[in-house]
């Protein structure tokens, strides 16, 4: 029996400083008028070095905001702007957020502690500055069962109550306030390319581009090509890992892309009942520009942005060779992401046909997906699914189980993210300060990813 990973040593960083002054701004965190620890999460913490914090140690820092020894020494609100529903907006950066520290996990990776309701900025415009407590509990349960799901995403580290009423248009008001800390690969974002084009800085583009691709593709080459392809080959696969895990992140937006491809800031999210392309997730996404169905055309759409401002340092011709790989990695991301869900091995050669016949028994039947995949894991497509799903089963039939299902979870109902259940945990929440239902949630999400993590 393997070993239990050891917790790992504590190693800040302070990379993001090399960038120079141009890229981000020093800011002051809001003094809030209490923090209560809401949501620690203590096996990133382990593997970040930071397990051993008292709880009082925890809010000192990431709610008041005394910097991690060894690393940054004040928090810098990063700079960008970016395409939102295909419309450029110059105004826009780190709004209600900044990044507070850097460090090394235990794999050696570059990861950003960064805020999310951590007060005013250059950026703010009109905003508070401010996060609701249901936004944070939202991103509490969309982080842990995008994890769960195998989805490349950042990880919600810390949540604390603040203390503030704050009042929104979209819900009910006041409501509660919180500050997040969310751990990520990197918050570099397409749009923060698209900055420095607008400006028609060709050597920040230079110094940006080096700094992505040594630190979160260990490439010392400096070359334009080399990143844009290192970036369609990550969010193609992470967009295949969306549609496998039925996510609809609801505002895939170029500054929401992150150029490490990994998916972060959760705001109008759902996971789709059934496979349904059409199905949207932001109430303001009145064209269905963001549609499940849509996310990858919309994912493709970004990085074409990012060879846009690209293409002021190099060349158009392989910057666009390279964005034209897109379908073909994502076509194999999906493939790969849907067969690891069912829990069975590709096996290289019809693999693509296998998950095209899935997809259309899904679509036409109207089954619901998390019922689908629970029911349906090693392979094996019960026979209460009916005749719709024939292609399917045979299309199945010569693959191998990745692992057994492991009782007792997979004996017990599917693990699901619904928004009827995600409006019921906040209701206790708000109603009743009762965090059991959000408590249970994640035990129950955590016990899902184990019993599908190779």
């Amino acid at each position: 029996m393997a070993s239990p990973p050891q917790p790992a040593a504590y190693r800040p960083a302070t990379d993001l400083l090399t960038l120079g002054p141009g890229f981000y701004d020093p800011v002051d965190p809001a003094d809030f008028p209490q923090a209560r620890l809401r949501f620690r999460n203590q096996r990133w913490a382990e593997r970040v070095g930071l397990g051993d914090l008292s709880d009082d140690d925890w809010t000192r820092h990431f709610a008041r905001f005394a910097p991690l020894d060894g690393s940054l020494p004040q928090p810098l609100a990063l700079r960008y702007h970016g395409h939102q529903f295909r419309v450029y907006n110059p105004d826009i950066g780190d709004g209600r957020g900044f990044v507070f520290a850097q460090l090394r996990d235990d794999a050696g990776r570059l990861l950003d502690l960064g805020t999310k309701g951590s007060g005013q900025t250059p950026y703010s415009r009109f905003g508070d500055g401010r996060l609701t407590l249901k936004g944070g509990v939202r991103e509490v349960l969309a982080t842990e069962m995008l994890e769960a799901l195998g989805v490349e995403t950042s990880k919600t580290f810390s949540l604390i109550e603040t203390g503030e009423a704050l009042e929104r248009n979209d819900e009910p008001s006041p409501t509660r306030s919180a500050v997040m800390i969310r751990l990520s690969h990197g918050h570099i974002r397409i749009g923060a390319f698209q900055r420095l084009a607008y400006f028609q800085d060709t050597e920040g583009l230079k110094t940006l581009t080096g700094y992505a691709l040594q630190r979160y593709y260990g490439d010392a080459s400096g070359d334009p090509v080399r990143l844009l392809d290192h970036v369609v080959g990550a969010t193609a696969r992470l967009a295949g890992q969306y549609m496998a895990a039925g996510f609809v992140h609801g505002v895939l937006n170029s500054d929401n892309i992150n150029i490490s491809g990994e998916s972060f800031d959760y705001g109008p999210w759902r996971f789709v009942p059934t496979w349904d392309p059409a199905f949207v997730a932001a109430y303001f996404d009145h064209q269905g520009l963001y549609a499940f169905g849509r996310q990858p055309e919309a994912i493709h759409w970004d990085v074409m942005q990012l060879a846009v401002a690209l293409r002021q340092i190099v060349d158009a011709a392989p910057l666009i060779e390279t964005l034209d790989s897109f379908g073909d990695r994502y076509q194999r991301a999906v493939t790969d992401a849907i067969l690891w869900r069912l829990g069975v091995i590709p096996r290289g050669v019809g693999d693509m046909a296998t998950i095209q016949a899935i997809e259309r028994g899904l679509r036409n039947e109207a089954t619901p997906l998390a019922d689908f995949f629970h029911e349906s894991f090693g392979g094996r497509i019960p026979k209460a699914y009916g005749p719709a799903y024939d292609e399917a089963r045979a299309a199945l039939a010569p693959y191998r189980a990745r692992k057994q299902r492991d009782a007792p979870f997979w004996a017990g109902p599917p693990c699901a993210m619904l928004i009827d259940e995600v409006e019921a945990i906040w209701t206790d929440i708000a109603q009743s300060d009762d965090w059991s239902a959000f408590e249970r949630k994640i035990d129950q999400v955590r016990a899902f990813g184990s019993a599908l993590a190779d």
